[in-house]
Order: structure tokens, then sequence, then C-alpha cells
């Protein structure tokens, strides 16, 4: 049995080795934050925060389909409770 063969969530599981190709911009901007040998790791986050984001806007998108779209009013007025911010419709995302 390979390790594909078994179900890991994201983050868990042992390391396997793939190839990946970026833009130069990009390499450079990650290695000046994390160095040469922690370009992997910072990738594997990366892809980790990509995941949960993906996962979210799939649960948006389901709740949106069973109760219809937020009502950005409502949104900024939320959003201005918790940030004691000014409510404002236009910048609700």
């Amino acid at each position: 049995m390979t390790d594909d063969d078994n179900e890991f969530p994201p983050g868990d599981g042992p390391t396997s080795g793939i190839s990946v190709t970026l833009t130069t911009g990009t390499l450079r901007a990650i290695r000046e934050r994390v160095g040469k040998r922690g370009v992997s790791a910072y990738l594997e986050k990366a892809a980790q925060r990509q995941i949960e984001r993906d996962n979210l806007d799939e649960l948006i998108a389901d709740f949106d389909k069973v109760h219809g779209p937020a009502d950005p009013e409502a949104v900024a007025a939320k959003r201005a409770r918790m940030t004691g911010g000014t409510a404002h419709p236009e910048s609700a995302a």
C-alpha cells in the first residue's frame, strides 16, 4: 500500500516531493521572506490556507443556494459593530 492510498487531511501524512514552477518574482519574494531552505514549508502553509479558503467558498456558495445572498446592509452593520466603525454597505463583502 502506498501513501497515496491513505486518506490524510491537509497538513498531515508523510512528505512527498514534487516539481513546482513559479515565476521568478514570486520565488524571489518567497526566498526573501523565508530563505532558500524555507521555501517548501512556506508553500505547504500557503497551500493549506488556499484549501481552507476554497472550502469556505464552497460552504458560502451552498449557504447562498439555500438562503440567498447576504444583505449588504446587514453585513455592513454587523461589521461596524465588530470593528467599532461605521456601516458602509458598498464596502461589505
